[in-house]
């Protein structure tokens, strides 16, 4: 992977501002929902993101500037110690990415080769037990996945797969726990656990605040202003929404329980769809030669009334 900054166009020295403005007007230009079928635009899109996770994490972004992990997020190499592999509980972010240079098990396995070498045995002969290694893995989701929930297999650096099954309604940076699925244990010793941390892509045209779903839909003129039913997307696919006779942009509707589905006893949220009025693409001549004779006899000062004037 390259510089993380390189691959956003920031500066070294960039805020988190930039670095999110650089993002966003990236992850729009290659999302694949935009580029359908290709694989380079495809490709792109999860450098971005990637290169996003990192900088947009004050953590992460300053111990990669001190040269402590990565391009990947993971460990480099000459700053790894026994402890951060061989302790159990909330262990070590051993794995940050599907396809970044892991300090993998190898490594483990010669350390504990040199430890309790032979027979497995510590001093004066005793069997050495001890609970295996939790790993971190980063795991990329589509938003409509995180949503809607979804199965899927991930693949871990040293070529072990995993099956996780991620909620509906999992959050971004959510840490999904896959019991005794890190690494083995030592003398006997149980597997140490896997937590899998899921990275949610953004979409085309959906935001979601909360448990709620927010939208922006164009309207055309004549709809916004003699009103009239519309399709509009919607997680679970197109919906019928009636657009109020005299909308403008800015108009925002409820559609109730069409948002994120709760969890822990919340009720689904809802989707709310903002109307933005657009008018034809090229010059309509019957409409200008209407607006002229209408305009001199209907005045309106839109900006005095948001305070512009």
């Amino acid at each position: 992977m390259r510089n993380p900054y390189e691959v956003l166009g920031v500066s070294p020295k960039a805020t988190p501002e930039e670095i999110r403005k650089a993002y966003r007007q990236l992850a729009k230009k290659y999302h694949p929902d935009l580029h359908p079928g290709d694989k380079a635009a495809e490709e792109r899109f999860k450098e971005v993101s990637a290169a996003n996770d990192l900088l947009s994490d004050a953590e992460k972004r300053a111990r990669f500037d001190r040269g402590e992990i990565d391009e990947a997020g993971a460990e480099r190499r000459e700053r790894s110690f026994y402890r951060a592999y061989a302790e159990g509980g909330e262990g070590p972010k051993y794995w940050t990415s599907g396809d970044g240079e892991a300090e993998g098990s190898g490594f483990t396995e010669d350390l504990f080769a040199d430890l309790f070498s032979g027979m497995g045995r510590g001093a004066g002969g005793a069997r050495v037990r001890m609970r295996g290694a939790d790993v971190t893995y980063a795991l990329r989701c589509p938003f409509l996945d995180a949503v809607r929930g979804a199965k899927t297999r991930v693949t871990l650096p040293d070529g072990k797969t995993l099956d996780v099954t991620i909620p509906p309604g999992t959050r971004d940076r959510q840490t999904l726990r896959l019991k005794e699925q890190g690494m083995p244990g030592v003398g006997g010793g149980p597997p140490g656990d896997a937590f899998v941390e899921i990275h949610i892509e953004p979409h085309a045209y959906f935001q979601r605040k909360d448990d709620n779903i927010h939208v922006e839909v164009p309207v055309g003129l004549a709809e916004a202003v003699l009103g009239a039913k519309i399709q509009v997307p919607t997680v679970d696919g197109p919906v019928t929404l009636t657009v109020p006779f005299g909308s403008n942009t800015g108009t925002t509707l409820r559609l109730r329980g069409k948002g994120v589905p709760g969890t822990g006893g919340r009720p689904r949220g809802d989707q709310y769809v903002t109307l933005k009025v657009v008018l034809p693409d090229s010059p309509d001549d019957e409409l200008r030669a209407f607006l002229e004779r209408w305009a001199p006899t209907h005045p309106y000062d839109v900006r005095g009334k948001a305070g512009m004037a």
